[in-house]
């Protein structure tokens, strides 16, 4: 059977305190609504309808990504209000339409599928859940026998009502024909003046459709973002579920609750990784990867065996097999590390690539450059790759031993074998084999006398 997806997207979320809309705000390195959007894609669904309001034309941008058609509700007059825009979309047939909400992030598919297919395209299914705590919450109403009579929302509910535990998790799932006709004859009768989707609860059972409960156990899939608080709370258990998620599969972290993936995270065998990292984009560890304390990875793969030290920073990089980065390392777009290379403390790679064996072990920069096999290159030099309108790209030859301090002024190529002397600056290319020096020769000034303060008055 034919499902249909509506997420609702309109509300300006006043408790954000933001400008920006409140289905834009991020979970996990995505907006709230992708989350909806990735749901709706694993479901199969045809093009979901997301329905926009506050910041429209910012979340029409997003949805469109997802192919998703959008209507808009303005003014916003409640979530009956709302579903009632996107009638002209939903087909009139025996399909199915599954109501979601963009500030709902972290429901699985399996617990949207098996709504769906709780209500057959001809029941109205409700995911329900029990809470501790259902303050806030629209109660679910059952009769003597049990069965779900209607839905009474927290403010309009009476205090005999308002000690049900059962409430309704705002996501419904409903024949399209049936829900189009419901939605079009709400009424705003109530405190709030606005047109409530649940009063479809109501009409179903005054026509004698009947009205499944479908229950969730995980509080975390149903849960809200209405305030940061409420988001910070989500983040740290969707950090949590993808922890779990990591150890099962044999990943070792030191501390699941100092761990934080915002993107994806592939992991071979025996993989470590050490208190507050944070893994965004796509990542990939091979075996034996070991990443430090206090790392950031951003689509970045490390091949096996390679250790990635303490308070390093990688983006756009690769790191080849059993190479050694860190601590306090800078990996930038393009830096491509070959096997058993070294990256010491303060270094910083951009857009190079360096052969096996190939150490940098301190306080250098290496900008545009091709570094060959087994060079060494000393603490305090740089490629000079930019001459203030264009880059140029050095060229450093296999066996290559670059002193400390030198200077190479791209675009330059060292041939292989070559020594740079120490402090030199080096604009020429310099031959293989040879020792290369380009510095002032050192001299000492007799008598000279450096310059002193006058003395203090008084």
């Amino acid at each position: 059977m034919a499902l249909q997806v509506v997420i609702m997207a309109a509300g300006k979320g006043t408790r954000m305190k933001s400008a920006l809309p409140k289905v834009l705000h991020r979970l996990g390195g995505r907006p709230l609504l992708q989350h909806v959007l990735d749901a709706a894609a694993a479901l199969g669904a045809s093009r979901p309808i997301v329905i926009t309001g506050h910041g429209a034309g910012a979340v029409e941008a997003l949805a469109a990504t997802a192919g998703a058609r959008c209507v808009r509700q303005q003014p916003q007059l409640g979530t009956g209000h709302a579903v009632q825009q996107a009638v002209p979309l939903l087909p009139d047939d025996a399909s199915t339409v599954l109501v979601l909400n963009g500030d709902v992030p972290l429901i699985r598919p399996a617990t949207a599928r098996a709504l769906a297919e709780a209500c057959q395209g001809e029941r109205l299914a409700l995911l329900t859940i029990e809470l501790a705590d259902p303050t806030g919450y629209g109660r679910i109403v059952r009769d003597t026998s049990g069965a779900v009579v209607g839905i009474v929302e927290h403010k309009d509910a009476s205090t005999a009502q308002r000690t049900v535990r059962e409430v309704y998790t705002g996501i419904m799932a409903a024949p399209s024909a049936l829900l189009r006709r419901w939605v079009m004859a709400l009424r705003d009768d109530n405190a709030q003046r606005e047109f409530y989707l649940t009063d479809v609860v109501a009409m179903a059972v005054a026509e004698g459709v009947p009205v499944v409960a479908s229950a969730v156990n995980d509080e975390t899939e149903v849960a809200g973002v209405n305030s940061p608080l409420q988001l910070a709370d989500l983040e740290r258990r969707l950090q949590r579920r993808q922890a779990e998620s990591l150890m099962e599969a044999g990943v070792r972290l030191a501390d699941p609750g100092r761990f934080d993936l915002r993107g994806t995270l592939e992991c071979g065998q025996d993989v470590e990784i050490d208190v507050g990292c944070v893994f965004e984009g796509r990542v990939v560890l091979g075996d034996g990867v070991r990443v430090g304390a206090h790392s950031v990875l951003r689509d970045s793969r490390v091949d096996a065996g390679a250790v990635i030290h303490p308070f390093c920073h990688l983006e756009g990089a690769a790191v080849g097999p059993g190479a050694l980065v860190g601590p306090y390392a800078r990996l930038r777009s393009g830096a491509e590390l070959g096997p058993q290379v070294h990256i010491g403390n303060f270094v910083e790679v951009k857009n190079s690539t360096l052969g096996e064996g190939a150490k940098a072990n301190h306080l250098a920069y290496l900008g545009d450059a091709t570094v060959g096999a087994r060079v060494n290159y000393g603490a305090g030099s740089i490629t000079a790759n930019y001459d203030g309108a264009n880059k140029h790209r050095t060229v450093i030859g296999d066996d290559v031993h670059v002193g400390s301090n030198c200077v190479l002024v791209a675009p330059v190529t060292i041939g292989p074998g070559a020594t740079i002397g120490g402090g030199s600056t080096v604009s020429k290319d310099a031959p293989a084999g040879q020792l290369t020096v380009a510095r002032a020769r050192q001299a000492a000034v007799p008598g000279w006398q450096r310059p002193r303060k006058p003395p203090k008055a008084g």
